[in-house]
C-alpha cells in the first residue's frame, strides 16, 4: 500500500512505462503494449540458458538445441527474457546509455526467474569488467544486477568474486569458437575472496548471454577455485548464437 507522502508524489508525477513512457499504474513498470511486445522466457524453458522452449512443464530437464550441440560447465541457467525488440532496447539503453534506473526492476525479475536455482549456502557474484573497461563506462551493469537479486533474496553477495586479468577484445563479430578463445584464462577468482566459495554454491549473473563464452570462463574459475556448484542467471538471452 502506497504511503500518503507516495500517493502524493504520484498525483503530480505519475507512474511512467520503462519503455515508452506511457502513464501505468505502478512505478517502474511497463505498460500493456510494451510488456506484450517482450519475449519473457516463461514456462518451459531450457535447463541450460533458459530459452523458452515450446510444450508442457512436466518437472523433467530439458535443452534447447544449443545446449544440447554444446553442453554447458555450469549445472542450470535461467535468463528473463530475449534479446529481441522492446526488451533489447531496455538492455541496451542500460549497458550503455547510463539507464541506471533500470537496475531495481530488472534485478527484480532476475530474483524471481533466480529462485529455483538458490539455496541459503549460495552467493551471488556478477562476471566482472576489466578496470580500464569500467573506468570508461563508470559501472558494472552485471554488478549493479546481482547486488539487487542478492538484496531481494537474503544471499550472499561478492561484487569482486571474479576479477579480469586480461582486457580482451570486443566479441563482437566472432563466431562461438572465437568468442571462447579470446576469454581463454581471461577470468579467475580473485584470490583473497576465494575461501568464500569454498564448497559453496556460486550463482554467476551476466546481462546478455551469446555464446556463453563469458559465462564459461567465469564458471571454470570458479570450480577451479572448488565452488561446489555453479548456476548462472542472465538478463536477456540472444535467441542463435552465431
Amino acid at each position: 500500500m502506497l504511503s500518503g507522502k507516495m500517493r502524493a508524489l504520484h498525483a503530480v508525477f505519475p507512474p511512467r512505462c520503462i519503455a515508452c513512457g506511457e502513464e501505468v499504474g505502478s512505478d517502474f513498470g511497463l505498460c500493456r503494449d510494451c510488456w506484450e511486445q517482450i519475449t519473457f522466457a516463461s514456462g518451459v524453458s531450457c535447463d541450460g540458458c533458459g530459452v523458452p522452449l515450446p510444450g508442457n512443464d512436466d518437472g523433467q530437464a530439458v535443452l534447447c538445441d544449443e545446449c544440447l550441440a554444446h553442453p554447458r560447465p555450469w549445472a542450470r541457467g535461467r535468463t528473463v527474457m530475449m534479446y529481441s525488440g522492446i526488451g533489447r532496447e531496455l538492455v541496451l539503453g542500460f549497458k550503455h546509455s547510463d539507464r541506471l534506473d533500470l537496475a531495481r526492476p530488472f534485478a527484480a525479475w532476475m530474483a524471481r526467474a533466480a529462485q529455483p536455482l538458490l539455496t541459503p549456502e549460495t552467493v551471488i557474484a556478477p562476471v566482472p569488467l576489466h578496470r580500464w573497461r569500467l573506468l570508461r563506462r563508470r559501472y558494472n551493469q552485471s554488478a549493479l544486477l546481482s547486488q539487487g537479486i542478492a538484496r531481494i533474496c537474503g544471499q550472499t553477495y561478492c561484487v569482486d568474486l571474479f576479477e579480469r586479468t586480461r582486457n580482451t577484445t570486443s566479441q563482437k563479430g566472432r563466431d562461438r569458437a572465437a568468442r571462447i578463445a579470446n576469454l581463454a584464462d581471461a577470468i579467475r577468482v580473485t584470490p583473497a575472496r576465494a575461501p568464500q566459495l569454498l564448497g559453496r554454491p556460486v550463482l554467476i549473473v551476466d546481462d546478455v548471454m551469446t555464446s556463453g563464452a563469458t559465462l564459461t570462463a567465469a564458471t571454470g574459475a570458479a570450480m577451479q577455485a572448488g565452488a561446489d556448484r555453479v548456476d548462472v542467471i542472465t538478463l536477456a538471452r540472444v535467441a542463435k548464437a552465431p
